[in-house]
């Protein structure tokens, strides 16, 4: 396709509220040998899109300054070191940010392919989740098959994606959520215990629930309301992996109950990793789980769509925390 001169995104200048995301019109990113350019016709929406907006998350210094972190649409232009994939070949990709505009650019190695029978709408939401759970759980968090593992956030995209894994691969699913319509959600896609927090006190429910034996693995975005919380929850060599800390990043540990329990407390972001590292992320998961999702075993849960120009509903009703999965933006 012939380009245009320039393209809408959306502008995200001032720190502040949802409003101050405005639709613009700026310059097409200009490529590298290794690049891609996808016109996007759809873009996750991740909490660490509101963080920025808000000034509490600072960028990668080579990352662009639009926000965006997954994208799904056709290639229209690739580098010159780019020969697997193909100009107009439906992918949807990992971004460095920049997944908020009509064409983002993107390195080919964080590309994949659309899952068969995937709208774009479905496949904008896969990869920064997916890569993000994969890495959290499986690399990071060594969960196998019969193992217990607490998913804390189980309505949000990332806790939807992740219950959906550990369930595939056979483990035995808790999750915490803030009300009866999620836990019901969560209950449907497979999860073993569903826990409403503002109703019961979930460290009660896991001892009945276990027997008292706690769990092996908590993916925890949460932070320093629940770290005692898990710390106790955990098994003998337990893992603790954070990804967030949504109610604060200070706490009070007794290491004792580290060296007696023999736990490991690890974490990730994903953003800040290298170019390498992201690129063995997309392979893994493209391996182990696009056949799934071809097959619709595993599926992104899609809440609300909301086009470009609207970023900032997008925002308000993430913000809101009454979505269940994916909030996904469409430019099509």
């Amino acid at each position: 396709m012939k380009l245009p001169n320039k393209m809408k995104y959306i502008n995200c200048r001032n720190i502040g509220g949802p409003e101050v995301l405005k639709l613009e019109k700026t310059e097409i990113p200009k490529l590298n040998e290794y690049d891609i350019l996808i016109r996007v016709y759809a873009s996750g929406v991740n909490r660490p899109d509101i963080l920025q907006r808000k000034g509490l998350y600072v960028k990668p210094k080579n990352a662009s300054n639009i926000l965006g972190l997954e994208v799904s649409g056709k290639i229209v232009k690739k580098g010159s070191k780019v020969t697997s994939f193909n100009i107009n070949d439906k992918v949807c990709a990992l971004t460095h940010g920049g997944g908020y505009a009509e064409f983002c650019k993107v390195h080919y190695k964080h590309v994949l392919r659309n899952p068969k029978n995937f709208s774009y709408i479905e496949s904008a939401a896969i990869p920064e989740t997916l890569f993000t759970v994969w890495y959290n759980l499986f690399d990071l968090g060594k969960l196998k098959k019969n193992e217990v593992v607490l998913i804390h956030g189980g309505s949000s995209g990332i806790g939807t994606i992740a219950i959906q894994l550990a369930k595939f691969l056979g483990a035995v699913v808790i999750t915490t959520v803030g009300n009866d319509k999620k836990a019901k959600a969560c209950k449907a896609l497979g999860a073993d215990l569903t826990i409403n927090y503002k109703k019961d006190n979930f460290v009660t429910e896991i001892n009945k629930f276990t027997s008292m034996k706690g769990v092996d693995v908590i993916l925890d975005m949460i932070g320093k309301q629940y770290f005692l919380k898990n710390i106790d929850l955990l098994k003998d060599r337990g893992r603790l992996i954070s990804i967030a800390f949504l109610s604060g990043n200070k706490v009070n540990l007794d290491l004792s109950k580290i060296l007696s329990k023999r736990l490991t407390l690890t974490g990730s972001t994903l953003r800040p990793r290298s170019v390498a590292e992201k690129a063995r992320i997309a392979k893994k998961v493209y391996k182990s789980f696009w056949p799934a999702f071809s097959k619709k075993i595993i599926k992104p849960i899609i809440y609300k769509t909301f086009e470009l120009k609207s970023a900032n509903k997008a925002h308000k009703l993430m913000e809101s925390s009454k979505h269940i999965g994916k909030i996904v933006l469409t430019n099509i």
